[in-house]
């Protein structure tokens, strides 16, 4: 495996396009890891306070229509 210097340098001899490339990659990569875990969360009953806290919200009538 490389060490972090040595990604460090091969990232840094890009061309203008690959590392373009790679950081869309990166971005891709970290949005679809969050959305498992905020899947894996909403499946284990982790986020059920947000909907108790806007239900609460809606009673409330603190809402308003989007």
């Amino acid at each position: 495996m490389l060490k972090i210097e040595e990604i460090e340098a091969t990232i840094e001899a890009l061309s203008e396009d690959e590392y373009v490339r790679l950081r869309e990659w990166f971005y891709e990569r970290d949005w679809e890891k969050w959305d498992r875990q905020v899947e894996v969360d909403s499946e284990s009953g982790k986020l059920d306070f947000l909907i108790k806290e806007a239900l609460d919200e809606k009673a409330k009538g603190n809402l308003r229509e989007l």
